[in-house]
């Protein structure tokens, strides 16, 4: 059964940080680039982060979190990372991971080129 499963999201104060994961099951992570994207209330989901499928290959960041954020992959665990630290209020929102193959071509940024979705967790920041 194909599968993303994310975890490790909740409330936290501005300020602080959180690490995402994304578990995939059912999937070799090697043949799939990822991106995490989230939604906040009342808006459309948006992209965060993205990386190739290449262990150190490309990585590309929502202006908004540039800096802040940091996208990273073990392959040999099938898991998928966010590190967010120096939170905002404004990063609050459902965060989900997404894989698409690693033969696609397009703007990371593009959802529907995305094959694979998680059910999304939530991140609060507010004090």
């Amino acid at each position: 059964q194909l599968q993303l499963v994310e975890s490790g999201g909740g409330l936290v104060q501005p300020g602080g940080s959180l690490r995402l994961s994304c578990a995939a099951s059912g999937f070799t992570l090697d043949y799939y680039a990822l991106g995490w994207f989230r939604q906040a209330p009342g808006k459309e989901r948006e992209g965060v982060s993205f990386m190739s499928s290449r262990s150190g290959g490309n990585t590309y960041y929502a202006n908004s979190v540039k800096g802040r954020f940091t996208i990273s992959r073990d392959n040999a665990q099938n898991t998928v990372y966010l590190q967010m630290n120096s939170l905002k209020p404004e990063d609050t929102g459902v965060y989900y991971c997404a894989l698409r193959p690693r033969t696609v071509v397009a703007d990371w940024r593009d959802q529907r080129r995305y094959t694979y979705w998680g059910q999304g967790t939530q991140v609060t920041v507010s004090s």
